[in-house]
C-alpha cells in the first residue's frame, strides 16, 4: 500500500491561539498553508512565468530527470535552464530532493488518518500536544485543522494492532487527548503533486 502524501506544513494551533486567531474554549478558526501561501508570494516575488512552472511540475514528480532532460521538456537550452533552476533553489521555492519510497515494497504496514479532539483549547494544551507528537515516530504527519476537530494526524504501523498500542499509549501519556476517530487507508487513489499552474494563475496582479 502506498502512503498517501500532503506536503504541506500547517501553522500549529497554539500559534494561532496565541495570536488571537481563536477563542479559548472553542476549535481552531481555519486552517492555514503557509508553505503554500510563502510558495505563492515567492511566485509573486521572482515573477515566474511557465518555464518556471514547467520545471517545478517536472521536478516534482521526477526528482532525479537529468538537467538536459529537464531542459528538453520545458523547451530550454541546458545552460538557462540551469540558471533558473539555481534561482528557483536560492529563492527556497525547491526546498530539496526525496526518495518516494514504496512503503508496499519496504514490508507489511497500515496507514491511519486519525480526527483529535483536545480536552481544552488553550494555547498552552494545543503547545503539548504538539511537542508529545513530534516524539512518536509512527506520526508521520499532524496538521491543525479548522471545522469540528483540532488536528489531523497521519500514522503509520506495522499493524492494526500497533496502531491501537500506539492510541493507547498516547491517551495513557496525558497529553490532552479527549477523543479520536480512526480512518485505515484501504486504497491510494491519488497522490501527486499541488498544481503549480492553477496556484500561479489565480495569483494577484501588481
Amino acid at each position: 500500500m502506498k502512503l498517501p502524501r500532503c506536503p504541506y506544513d500547517v501553522r500549529p494551533a497554539a500559534e494561532m491561539a496565541a495570536n488571537g486567531r481563536m477563542n479559548a474554549g472553542s476549535a481552531p478558526a481555519r486552517l492555514t498553508i503557509p508553505g503554500l501561501v510563502a510558495t505563492v508570494r515567492l511566485m509573486r516575488r521572482f515573477a515566474l512565468d511557465d518555464r518556471d512552472i514547467g520545471i517545478l511540475s517536472v521536478l516534482s514528480r521526477e526528482g532525479r530527470i537529468s538537467k538536459v532532460a529537464l531542459a528538453a521538456r520545458v523547451n530550454l537550452s541546458p545552460t538557462p535552464c540551469w540558471e533558473r533552476l539555481r534561482k528557483l533553489e536560492d529563492a527556497g521555492l525547491i526546498r530539496g530532493y526525496r526518495a518516494d519510497v514504496s512503503l508496499a515494497h519496504l514490508g507489511p504496514h497500515v496507514s491511519v488518518f486519525v480526527t483529535v479532539e483536545l480536552e481544552s483549547h488553550r494555547a498552552e494544551s494545543f503547545q503539548a500536544f504538539e511537542r508529545a507528537v513530534s516524539v512518536y515516530d509512527e506520526v508521520v504527519a499532524c496538521w491543525a485543522i479548522g471545522g469540528g476537530y483540532d488536528y489531523l494526524m497521519q500514522v503509520v504501523t506495522r499493524d492494526v494492532p500497533g496502531y491501537q498500542t500506539l492510541m493507547d499509549e498516547m491517551l495513557a501519556a496525558r497529553i490532552g487527548l479527549k477523543r479520536y476517530f480512526s480512518y485505515i487507508v484501504t486504497k491510494e487513489v491519488k497522490s501527486g503533486p499541488p498544481p503549480f499552474g492553477l496556484i500561479h494563475a489565480a495569483q494577484p496582479k501588481d
